[in-house]
């Protein structure tokens, strides 16, 4: 591999003019496919095999013109201090706006507050229900706004307004803080490089690599039902290991010219080179995320599929733009060690400063000297940041987790105050009584059921359909939609609802938004263990290819494990506890988002095995160069630790500029990875790793005779470079060769 990505390095930086113009051609065709392609809303919610998911399919089935997948909204409304909404003018302020309402184009149905019991025992609260005979994402503009001239005209006649709902369909804002973070990391590499130049090109080709991602993903978002969240996780991810990976590179091509290789020759062993470990490291990525599919809901899959094409292009554009750009930077990129005049370059160093160990030296060769006192440090910190794990609780946001500042948190927090938490998760019951002789006393038997459950508040009467053989029942628990108390409830519901058809042989199934939230939680942790034993097997096989060891794969999964569980006690201690909340812009404390722990286990995966290709590949190189496992330890460190350093600072920045995001998911997505990265690259990678190392000596470089044999060769380290003349600048058959390869 290291010979064709030489190859490829050096067409690259000769025919760069021909590079340029494909990955700006490219971006230009992704752009003008997003510009023209229609908006898309959020993603809709499939969770195949579960009972919320079934009981969805049965509405559809037996209540055909019930829009079940419709958009809904809760105009809510309240009176002024000391009076009520049953006021004579107040009333007729309401029927006005229902009135509005019920002309919408797309509009299906329009409760009226005062004929559907929906005003509060006090009278100061009342709601009017809304349904859409379209989804949320299908839903026209005009309608969003004839809803909020309808709520704007209420509010001019002296009520409080508020909207709640999926049809306003908010697109999530990420806020200054993500310019902040990618400003951060303009200054991380400016010092890494000593130039603004070098500096410029992870940032530029990174920038288009996700302008291409994001543009395409944003092109395919109405075809592939693709929600806003998708693409901002895409570009997430996307500019992080965008400027990781070109870093790395970079920094190679400089190593080389500061041992006298020509431009094009080192433009071509840093591809070779630095480049085989950004292949392995992008490919261990794209594993973990292509592997959320395993968990068979749609939105996630969609999600990591489409993170992963942008971490394939970020691999490409790294082995192919970025030599390319060398090319046209020529002498203003400086070997390792030159600073450019603006930057202070150009005067001598002192023979003491220039021979004192860097670092990364001084720091692994401590950690060679005492790696029982560093392993036990780091084990014992990040098992202590772990502990909050233990309490995880798993949900979906709702609008209760909304910022204060949105009328569907305030609508929300509204119907709380005037009907009780529970109102703003009912649950809907399915009974399907096509089975049975008497249907209506069925239904009867169901409701007189339920009502006898613990945290039922209220138990409507029966809907059944025309055919009358099923009905639907809704049921108020007395708590908020993402309590461990109503997920009780909804287990309680469905064992009962299992005695009920023992004995009347009728399903009774639960759905709604809350009962699907509860779903998918459980269909997230039973997919735990499958997923991590996939992704965290297929990545161990192929690092078992990249280092030709047992013992340092196995060293790098246990070192994950404890990385992410460390960053999910993080998640918990914030999001759920609410430990610093108020700096992290957490206005409501509740459950983790149930895709969090595997979202996280897949995208951490793949990062931390960035790092560990990274570091150990110039560990491994000096040993099968001759060096003894601790001064190899400290040769990979005195060439990487300052690159892996900054590689770690940057990608820290770049998702925690999505803490910033008004999108509750985003915002915890963006502190997990950035606190995941902390842990793993500073305390695994730079403290665990080699200690553990400089333990176990040569041993954590042995592997079985049979398995070396039958193992390919990829040569990461770039053996077969050496064999080559160091002094050849050019040839005129590697054009040929190449594309024989």
């Amino acid at each position: 591999m290291a010979t064709f990505l030489y190859k490829l390095g050096r067409l690259a930086f000769r025919r760069r003019h021909f590079v340029a113009l494909i990955w700006v051609a490219l971006l230009t065709l992704a752009g003008v496919g997003a510009a023209s392609a229609p908006t898309a809303g959020n993603t809709s919610f499939s969770i195949p095999g579960t009972e919320a998911q079934k009981a969805f399919g049965l509405l559809e089935e037996r209540f055909p013109g019930m829009s079940a997948d419709g958009a809904t909204a809760r105009v809510v409304f309240k009176a002024p201090a000391g009076e009520k909404m049953t006021d004579a003018a107040h009333k007729a302020t309401v029927e006005k706006t229902v009135e509005e309402l019920s002309d919408g184009s797309e509009v299906a149905s329009v409760t009226d507050p005062y004929t559907g019991q929906a005003v509060s025992k006090d009278g100061t609260i009342a709601y009017a229900s809304v349904k859409y005979e379209v989804s949320g994402m299908e839903l026209e503009e005009s309608s969003r706004e004839a809803l909020k001239d309808a709520a704007n005209e209420a509010q001019d006649a002296g009520l409080t307004v508020e909207i709640g709902g999926d049809a306003l369909n908010v697109t999530p804002e990420t806020g200054t803080t993500e310019i902040i973070g990618i400003a951060v990391a303009a200054v991380v590499l400016v010092v890494t490089f000593g130039s603004l130049l070098a500096a410029g090109m992870p940032l530029l080709t990174a920038i288009i690599g996700v302008g291409i991602g994001v543009s395409t993903i944003t092109a395919l978002a109405n075809t592939l039902d693709l929600g806003s969240t998708t693409s901002t996780l895409a570009s997430m991810i996307g500019l992080a290991v965008g400027i990781d990976y070109a870093l790395f590179i970079v920094s190679r091509y400089r190593g080389e010219l500061a041992e006298g290789r020509s431009r094009e020759d080192a433009a071509g062993r840093a591809v070779g080179t630095a480049g085989s470990a950004v292949v392995f490291a992008g490919l261990t990525v794209v594993i973990a995320l292509v592997g959320l599919s395993v968990v068979n809901i749609p939105m996630l899959t969609k999600m990591g599929v489409a993170a992963a094409g942008t971490v394939a292009i970020a691999v490409l554009i790294a082995l192919t733009m970025i030599p390319a750009l060398l090319g046209y930077a020529g002498r203003r990129v400086r070997p390792a060690g030159e600073k450019s005049k603006l930057l202070g370059g150009g005067r001598a160093k002192s023979a003491e400063k220039a021979a004192r160990p860097n670092m990364g030296t001084r720091w692994a060769s401590f950690v060679v000297r005492r790696p029982i006192a560093v392993l036990l440090l780091g084990v014992i910190g990040l098992g202590a940041a772990a502990i909050p794990a233990s309490s995880l609780e798993l949900g979906l946001p709702d609008d209760g987790s909304q910022p204060t500042s949105t009328t569907q948190r305030r609508a929300y927090d509204l119907l709380s105050e005037g009907f009780g938490p529970g109102f703003n998760g009912p649950l809907m019951m399915v009974v399907d009584a096509k089975g049975s002789d008497d249907p209506q006393a069925v239904f009867t038997e169901v409701g007189e059921e339920i009502k006898g459950l613990e945290g039922v508040v209220t138990v409507t009467p029966a809907a059944p359909n025309k055919a009358g053989d099923t009905a639907t029942i809704t049921v108020i628990p007395d708590s908020k939609p993402s309590s461990v108390k109503t997920e009780d409830l909804v287990h309680a519901i469905r064992d009962k609802g299992t005695e009920i058809k023992a004995e009347t042989d009728s399903d009774v199934l639960v759905t709604g938004t809350t009962a699907m939230n509860i779903d998918i939680s459980q269909k997230m942790n039973d997919a735990l263990v499958p997923y991590l034993i996939l992704v965290v097997g297929l990545a161990f096989l192929l690092l078992i290819v990249v280092f030709r060891s047992i013992l340092v794969p196995l060293k790098a999964a246990l070192g994950f494990l404890l990385s992410v569980l460390a960053a999910l006690g993080a998640v918990v201690a914030v999001f759920q506890w609410g430990w610093l909340s108020g700096l992290m812009g957490v206005e409501e404390t509740g459950p983790v988002m149930s895709m969090m722990p595997i979202f996280m286990v897949g995208v951490v995966f793949g990062l931390a095995m960035d790092y560990e290709v990274f570091l150990v590949t110039r560990m491994r190189e000096a040993y099968v160069h001759g060096e003894s496992a601790g001064q190899a330890v400290v040769t990979g460190f005195r060439h990487g630790a300052r690159v892996v350093t900054a590689a770690a600072v940057i990608m820290m920045a770049v998702f925690a500029g999505f803490i910033g995001s008004s999108e509750s998911m985003v915002k915890m997505i963006g502190f997990g990875l950035a606190i995941a990265v902390f842990f793993d690259a500073f305390v695994v990678r730079m403290a665990i790793v080699p200690a553990v190392l400089a333990l176990l000596g040569s041993k954590a470089w042995w592997l079985p005779k049979w398995l070396d044999r039958a193992l390919p060769n990829v040569d990461i380290e770039g053996e077969g470079l050496k064999t080559a003349a160091d002094a050849r600048d050019t040839d005129p058959d590697e054009d040929r060769e190449l594309a024989r390869a």
